[in-house]
């Protein structure tokens, strides 16, 4: 027996406490990451009013300018997480996100607050690919999915407290302390997690494919890490790469959760100012609605989504890709529902409901991302896939529906009086009027002080419909992205029991 594990290290034994532990800490961390990403949203109306900015640009501060250094970054330090220690990396990107974000109340016009979030981006990519990685060295190939979940729970957290925080601190104080008080925890949690979080041996809970020994014991695997070198490392890439873009159930899950999350970012960006806007609600209450809706529906999605695929994937691994697409495909017409509501308390209330279906998706997509390549390729897959999926979905998300928002605005505002989705959408791009009238007569979405009534009104109706129409139009993405994932449940059968050997 002494031979079967000669040379080999011994394998620590993790109690289910410690894992629950580090499961907190990680959670806690992309709860913060959340917080930081998405307050721009919430306090958003406010700094658009203040910098005079157009919903192009404040698309461009929520999605492509945070997005892509966070992206382009990801790659590389997956592959430095592949070699060195992963809490040591998540700790020195908390240090720098929490920073910069607090450095965006600083900022003093748009030029200014654009650089903050390059650097917002850049602490973030430490975050998700090593976080990924240890998870799966945690918890079994059966558990990881929910695991994964519990993790990604960080989304809802953090899009809670980030508008619930951010909206009561832009509306007593401002926008400006709101950036500072929210990024500063963060250097705490920094120093908590180094000292919390034990880096764990590679594939620690995997099981184990070495063949028997002479007295039939399994010799617990060992990790080599292989010298650095860049064609190494193209190679690595491409081998992920081709398991991410050319197995059909992989593909499509990939393509599912991009879309969804395209959709998902745009709409999101602007529902803080859509009911400001729509309704003259004040910053605080806005951030309450925003923050308990989202942390109660969305919570709630993103853990069955990973309990309930894990769960119905003991009896086949084809509910890992169903879970996902019943549930967006139910929730897209009744978040339609919600936002076509001239009522906010009844838009409220109704937007309790979807998101529990929506937010099913990332639990299974991230499990079965994880489980298709090697434990030495886990991060790199992670940054491969939020490469893909963040360039598009949160880099291009929020300018889209900025940017179509500022086009429907633009139409609303030269064709007076309600028009319904399709007719603005297509009269929008028919060409006619001046393309910067609506912006040159409403800077920051109003009307400049001492306009007359008129132009005043027509200043509000305009920006308040086309965010209304903006947003409907981008939820329907979701229905597009439940199409992959029904495509994606054939075969991940048969690829999920590959995957396994």
């Amino acid at each position: 027996m002494a031979d079967a594990t000669a040379g080999a290290p011994e394998k620590p034994i993790y109690t289910g406490g410690y894992k629950a532990t580090v499961l907190g800490m990680l959670l806690a961390a992309y709860t913060f990451n959340f917080i930081d990403r998405t307050i721009i949203s919430t306090i958003g109306q406010a700094i658009k009013v203040d910098l005079s900015l157009t919903d192009t640009q404040l698309g461009l501060l929520g999605g492509l300018y945070f997005a892509l250094l966070y992206t382009l970054l990801g790659i590389p330090i997956a592959r430095l997480a592949e070699r060195k220690n992963r809490v040591t990396i998540i700790t020195v990107g908390l240090v720098i996100w929490s920073g910069f974000t607090a450095l965006c109340g600083l900022a003093q016009n748009f030029l200014m607050l654009a650089l903050m979030r390059f650097g917002v981006g850049i602490g973030e990519a430490a975050c998700s690919p090593p976080a990924h990685s240890l998870i799966s060295d945690y918890f079994e190939p059966e558990k990881r999915a929910s695991a994964l979940s519990i993790y990604s729970f960080g989304i809802p957290l953090g899009t809670m407290f980030g508008a619930v925080a951010g909206g009561w601190l832009a509306q007593e104080f401002s926008w400006r302390i709101a950036f500072i008080i929210v990024g500063l925890p963060g250097l705490i949690l920094a120093v908590l997690f180094k000292l919390l979080v034990k880096e764990p041996p590679r594939g620690h809970s995997d099981i184990p494919v070495a063949p028997l020994s002479e007295e039939g014991v399994v010799a617990p695997p060992v990790y080599v890490k292989p010298p650095f070198s860049f064609g190494d490392e193209f190679r690595e890439l491409w081998a992920v790469t081709k398991v991410l873009f050319t197995k059909w159930p992989v593909v499509h899950m990939v393509l599912g959760v991009t879309i969804a999350s395209f959709g998902s970012y745009g709409a999101g960006a602007f529902v803080p100012p859509y009911f400001v806007r729509q309704f003259g609600l004040d910053l605080a209450t806005v951030g309450l609605i925003v923050g308990l809706v989202g942390g109660f529906s969305a919570g709630i999605g993103t853990l069955v989504g990973g309990f309930l695929s894990d769960w119905a994937g003991k009896k086949s691994a084809k509910w890992y890709a169903l879970t996902p697409a019943f549930g967006l495909l139910i929730a897209t017409p009744i978040y339609i529902w919600a936002y076509m509501e001239n009522n906010w308390q009844t838009a409220a209330l109704i937007l309790l409901i979807p998101g529990i279906f929506h937010y099913t998706y990332l639990g299974p997509t991230f499990g079965v991302v994880q489980n298709s390549v090697p434990t030495y390729r886990r991060a790199t897959a992670t940054a491969l896939l939020f490469f893909f999926l963040n360039l598009i979905a949160l880099g291009g998300g929020p300018v889209f529906t900025g940017w179509l928002i500022d086009h429907l605005a633009q139409f609303n505002f030269n064709s007076p009086g309600h028009h319904g989705v399709l007719e603005s959408l297509f009269g929008s791009f028919g060409g006619g009027e001046a393309a910067s009238s609506f912006t040159a007569a409403c800077p920051g979405g109003v009307a400049p002080k001492g306009s007359a009534a008129d132009l005043a009104t027509l200043c509000h109706d305009s920006g308040a419909l086309a965010t209304r129409q903006g947003i409907v139009i981008s939820i329907c993405f979701y229905a597009w992205a439940s199409l992959h994932y029904f495509l994606a449940a054939i075969g991940l059968v048969k690829h999920m029991k590959a995957s396994a050997t």
